[in-house]
């Protein structure tokens, strides 16, 4: 962490360097424009002396224009990065990235995306055993990958029924490979820490990799993909209309002690972008009535805050920030993903309950 009396990469004067160059391109467009001026005056008989001073004026303007908003920009960013910890030009970038490989993988061939949501799930859980393994807990890495590649990989292809069964069997090989690993250790761990390590290998299995397997399911439906497409775009509206509201209003902290840069008036933008965003969803993506809008949008506000909150307070509880650094600008996998999990089990429950109604 930087002290806030330490340069950061500024001028002696504790001018930014962005902001530096940019006074100077004015300068140089001033020096220009009375170049020109006296161009002017002096070969009023040169019409080419004329226009090449001119042409230069306008260049050296350009020039000025496009410094002075890169260093407008640059403050932003920094202003917005103090205050959230986020590059907010990487993480737009990113963001886009992912959200076009999304876009096209639902769109265009349905089994791309459950390769794209087995890689997020296999990271996720990587990354998560990873800080639970630094937090002192035991989290056997292998297996954990294992079961959830099971769980996630065979969701778009089983029934229902079957699926349940592959998770008793995912839950099963984690806990027995757990006892046995602990049981070959000797090493006089306590009940207790041993029973919690236990039950985070199931935490693990159902956080992280049914959640993510219930995506698949929904996908597999008739016309899933656009459900999935939907629930995606409300709960990135949800992250995305809390942002904006708290970096312009926020005041009030909305859970001061799990995540203390969450406000209420980040809060209110939330739920103000997940009725519109459910509403333009279930209207033109889902075929759904304008209520069943309100419903969803308000559902996965719910799920997408919910799953927010509760990764904020594991995150707070392992002592880390984020749990990885592989998105530079939104932190891990699973940090991308809190909202997302949680949220697929809120749609697929929606799927069930609206179809029917929207078919009648």
């Amino acid at each position: 962490m930087t002290d806030a009396s330490e340069p950061r990469g500024d001028d002696e004067n504790g001018a930014p360097h962005p902001r530096r160059e940019a006074d100077d391109a004015r300068r140089l467009a001033d020096d220009a424009r009375r170049a020109a001026a006296a161009a002017d005056a002096a070969d009023e008989g040169d019409p080419g002396a004329v226009l090449q001073a001119h042409l230069r004026a306008a260049r050296s303007e350009f020039e000025s224009q496009v410094a002075q908003a890169k260093a407008d920009f640059e403050e932003a960013n920094e202003r917005i990065k103090e205050r959230t910890g986020r590059d907010l030009l990487l993480a737009i970038l990113i963001g886009l990235a992912i959200g076009a490989a999304l876009l096209a993988s639902l769109l265009f061939v349905k089994w791309v995306f459950v390769v794209f949501a087995l890689a997020a799930v296999l990271l996720s859980i990587f990354e998560f055993s990873r800080a639970l393994i630094a937090s002192g807990r035991r989290v056997d890495l292998v297996p954990q990958l294992i079961a959830g590649a099971l769980l996630v990989g065979t969701a778009y292809f089983v029934t229902s029924w079957l699926q349940w069964v592959i998770l008793f069997v995912a839950l099963a090989f984690v806990v027995v490979w757990r006892l046995v690993a602990q049981m070959a250790s000797h090493d006089g761990r306590a009940y207790g820490t041993v029973l919690g390590d236990v039950l985070i290998a199931t935490f693990i299995q159902l956080y992280v990799a049914f959640l993510g397997s219930l995506c698949i399911v929904l996908l597999g439906k008739d016309g899933g993909e656009w459900w999935v497409l939907g629930f995606i775009v409300v709960a990135v509206a949800v992250d995305t209309g809390a942002y904006i509201a708290g970096i312009s209003f926020g005041k009030h902290p909305m859970a001061p002690r799990i995540s203390p840069k969450k406000t209420w008036e980040g809060f209110a933008g939330a739920v103000a972008a997940a009725i519109i965003a459910g509403v333009l969803v279930g209207l033109f993506m889902l075929g759904l009535d304008w209520w069943m809008g309100v419903v969803f949008g308000i559902v996965i506000l719910g799920t997408a805050t919910a799953g927010d909150l509760g990764e904020s307070m594991i995150k707070r509880d392992l002592g880390i920030k984020d749990m990885s650094s592989w998105l530079p600008g939104h932190g891990g996998v699973l940090d991308r993903l809190d909202s997302i999990l949680l949220s697929a089990a809120g749609a697929l429950t929606l799927y069930y309950l609206f179809t029917p109604l929207v078919a009648s």
